[in-house]
């Protein structure tokens, strides 16, 4: 990942909040190779919920990348115009957002910032957690996986006797996901086992 450091990462985190302990670890390896500006759902930047309280995953994601937070629509829109990321990120990225993207609904920070991304051609990188990936999610992820410039991180099962519909990607595989995105090329295979 040599000469990486200079692409312009959007790290975008929706509220699949039980992820957030695992975004943590995984964010300061990614600072090491590119330059992250956070971009939080209104949900991720405001719920406190019993996997911590949300002032405080912002203050420590906007610590680990250096970069303040973008959290609401007005601060997002600029990313398309002025051409601000090289990349998006978003992960995790929930079913809800999943059918946001795949309808062009765009109502929140994070669909914003994808939104007004793509317009330049540029890609969003999808890391899914979701409950319901093979259920009511699974029309919205097979559209996006047929959308340019969308791509996704490999994905599993998360726990296929407890929750059978339940979708998570391996978080792992953001960093390479990204450098085959930059290249046009979906790291593959996308459904890991």
């Amino acid at each position: 990942m040599e000469g990486m450091s200079d692409t312009k990462l959007g790290f975008a985190i929706c509220g699949s909040f039980c992820t957030f302990a695992r975004v943590l670890e995984i964010l300061p390896g990614l600072c090491e190779h590119y330059d992250i500006t956070p971009i939080l759902s209104e949900t991720a930047a405001a719920i406190d919920t019993r996997f911590g309280k949300a002032n405080d995953f912002i203050h420590s994601v906007e610590k680990i990348c250096g970069n303040k937070a973008i959290k609401s629509i007005a601060e997002a829109e600029p990313i398309g115009p002025q051409k601000l990321l090289d990349v998006i990120v978003v992960a995790p990225c929930t079913g809800n957002t999943l059918a946001k993207m795949a309808q062009g609904i765009t109502d929140t920070s994070v669909t914003m910032a994808c939104k007004a991304h793509l317009r330049n051609k540029r890609p969003v990188v999808l890391a899914i957690s979701t409950n319901d990936g093979l259920s009511g999610s699974a029309g919205n992820i097979g559209a996006l996986m047929n959308r340019k410039d969308i791509y996704l991180v490999p994905y599993r099962q998360d726990d296929p006797s407890g929750k059978p519909n339940s979708l998570v990607a391996d978080f792992d595989k953001i960093s390479e996901t990204v450098q085959q995105a930059l290249l046009g090329r979906q790291i593959m295979p996308v459904l890991i086992g």
